[in-house]
């Protein structure tokens, strides 16, 4: 296990005092530091087998896997998540179903995978969080990190939401009869219609499953709320699912990687399982081809839309993750010559595959409900998001045969799905903060966990009004999506412009012992940021019109939802300026002395170790 430095940088064991004058282009040696080239400014510095030599800076030991198997398992488990089951799904039937692959795959080969690759090999190399690893590549840049920890705690305030409310779900589904089978409880109205019942029901346009009702109406209870100007008061159960889902994640990641790492053996290898059982179940419902044809039947004319294409960008970057930090810090604690250009590709493929695969487990059961209400699929289709799962999937678990088992294994299925997700997110924040003030919460680690999980309890109250679910739906749309594009925009550029494409590779080299190839590079350099770019003004000249349910959102919640978002990149350029500001020198020296990394890089090799400068 490799040797860090505790203070926030990483200092070369002698003073300027005493580096002697050494002719360019020859080796020099002082005080135990070969100096290679003055050019490269690569040193080799010798690292003694104990830590009796006396040091200007202290040193820890940074944390490393169990396993292989345990960083691919939490990569894998963190992206795919709740939104390659509902998310995936949705966008491909509505952007032309198998077509939809074609945009798909080229944004994924050209976009998503060299970003996620990107991503994998700074945070390996550079072995820091989001926020101190700035200062290794280009120190005006640290604003990102800050960026990025209050994007993860956003989507913490409103994610684990989603899962307080499969937990319910799966409370819920330990009755002989599921609840939201039928029409005759407390939270029914009149317009509830069961159409799997044995009797003639006809289906009117005023009529509402009972599932539909068991969300809306029970679960959620967003009838006792007018919208976002009244949210109502705060669901006890759910207030409960929610405390015992973060205790969960508090006592997985307080320790760290080692406890994680073996947590997901079960959270990232569940889903699979589950979803094999489910993709053979549907395929043996009746009509279940007629959701799977609708599912696939490309349209070819959809691949003119301009949206189609930027739908498949925003679905395969969301999908894989980069932006959130949680990429960066699960790879610094790889071994330094781990192979994560291998880990990258395999991933990401395993993450679309599971998208994928997905839509035939949803696809199949909206065929079966098709049939049994003698609809078309597209009538059936219409709930997106959490509503895809929550009333339309769930209503069709309920009229299957041993419906508790099924309903029980999916809605712990979702469960798992999420709990990989959070413990990935908050990872990103904690190795953040650990890094970059190691000297206060680096033997705190249980502690400062403790309290960031109940920041994010705390965070979360709002979401579980009776009103919950809009306040969910504008997080999910503004506080996130145009934040981690931006953020993403500018660590690619500040990587391949500003540190340097070539240093870059150069540093893969030393890891991998090849340098990445002219695909890579073109694609880090312009394809990428474009595609980035690409998608952040689409989304910005064309906002999403929110509906929730029969709730349109007014106006003024999407003013409220960009200042939600700029709130988290404003910490970028708010940092630039201070940096400029107390950076000594002139105009041009502080704006060189802010590109130019200041710590050091230690790179493990043997009993040495090089300080990249």
């Amino acid at each position: 296990m490799e040797k860090k430095a505790t203070s926030n940088e990483t200092e070369p064991l002698t003073s300027k005092k005493d580096v002697s004058d050494c002719k360019e282009g020859e080796d020099c040696k002082e005080n135990g530091l070969l100096v290679r080239n003055p050019k490269s400014a690569l040193r080799l510095v010798e690292d003694a087998a104990t830590t009796t030599t006396t040091t200007t800076t202290s040193t820890t030991y940074r944390e490393t896997w169990s396993k292989k198997i345990d960083f691919l398992l939490s990569v894998i488990g963190y992206a795919v998540d709740l939104g390659n089951v509902w998310r995936f799904p949705y966008i491909c039937y509505q952007n032309g179903g198998g077509a939809f692959l074609i945009p798909y795959t080229i944004m994924a080969i050209f976009g998503g995978i060299p970003l996620f690759y990107m991503e994998l090999a700074l945070g390996q190399y550079h072995r820091n969080g989001c926020i101190s690893i700035w200062r290794k590549i280009c120190p005006i840049f640290k604003g990102i990190g800050f960026a990025i920890c209050i994007i993860d705690l956003y989507v913490a305030s409103y994610y684990n939401t989603i899962m307080a409310w499969a937990f319910y779900y799966l409370v819920s589904s330990f009755t002989a009869e599921l609840p939201w089978t039928s029409c005759t409880n407390a939270w029914n109205t009149g317009n509830c219609t069961n159409y799997f019942s044995k009797d003639n029901v006809s289906w009117s346009l005023y009529s509402i499953s009972p599932a539909e009702e068991f969300y809306t109406r029970h679960v959620l209870q967003v009838h006792r709320s007018d919208g976002l100007d009244d949210l109502g008061g705060i669901s006890w159960q759910l207030t409960l699912c929610l405390l015992l889902i973060f205790t969960i994640v508090y006592f997985s990641i307080w320790k760290g990687v080692k406890t994680s790492g073996k947590v997901v053996w079960v959270t990232a290898t569940f889903p699979y399982i589950i979803l094999f059982i489910l993709l053979v179940r549907g395929a043996t419902l009746p009509g279940a081809w007629r959701g799977v044809l609708y599912y696939v039947k490309p349209d070819w004319q959809k691949l003119l839309a301009t949206e189609v294409w930027v739908d498949a960008a925003a679905q395969i970057f969301f999908s894989l993750g980069p932006g959130f930090g949680v990429l960066l810090a699960y790879a610094s604690y790889n071994k330094f010559h781990n192979n994560c250009y291998q880990d990258a590709l395999v991933t990401s493929t395993v993450n679309c595959v599971t998208s994928f695969v997905s839509g035939f487990v949803i696809f199949t059961v909206l065929g079966y409900m098709a049939e049994m209400r003698n609809e078309d699929v597209s009538e059936v289709a219409k709930d997106t998001g959490p509503s895809l799962l929550f009333i339309t999937y769930a209503e069709a678990i309920a009229n299957m045969p041993a419906s508790t088992f099924f309903a029980i294994i999916f809605f712990l299925m979702l469960l798992t799905l999420g709990l990989d997700s959070t413990f990935a997110g908050l990872e990103g924040v904690i190795t953040g903060v650990l890094d970059e003030f190691p000297h206060v919460w680096s033997k705190r680690r249980e502690l400062f966990v403790l309290g960031l999980t109940i920041v994010c309890f705390l965070g979360s109250l709002a979401t579980l009004t009776f009103g919950g679910a809009y306040v969910v739906k504008l997080f999910e749309e503004y506080a996130t999506g145009p934040a981690v594009l931006t953020v993403v925009f500018l660590e690619a550029v500040a990587v391949a412009w500003f540190y340097g494409i070539t240093q870059f590779c150069n540093d893969v080299k030393e890891m991998l012992g090849f340098t990445p190839g002219w695909y890579w590079r073109v694609c880090w350099v312009a394809i990428s940021p474009i595609f980035l770019l690409f998608v952040t003004c689409s989304f910005l000249s064309n906002p999403p019109e929110l509906r929730l349910f029969d709730y349109n959102y007014p106006y003024w919640t999407t003013v409220v939802g960009y200042c939600i978002g700029t709130s988290s990149i404003i910490c970028i350029p708010i940092y630039m300026a201070y940096r400029l500001i107390v950076t000594p020198g002139t105009l041009k020296e502080r704006i060189l002395k802010s590109i130019t990394p200041e710590t050091a890089t230690e790179i493990p090799f043997g009993d040495i170790r090089m300080n990249a400068v």
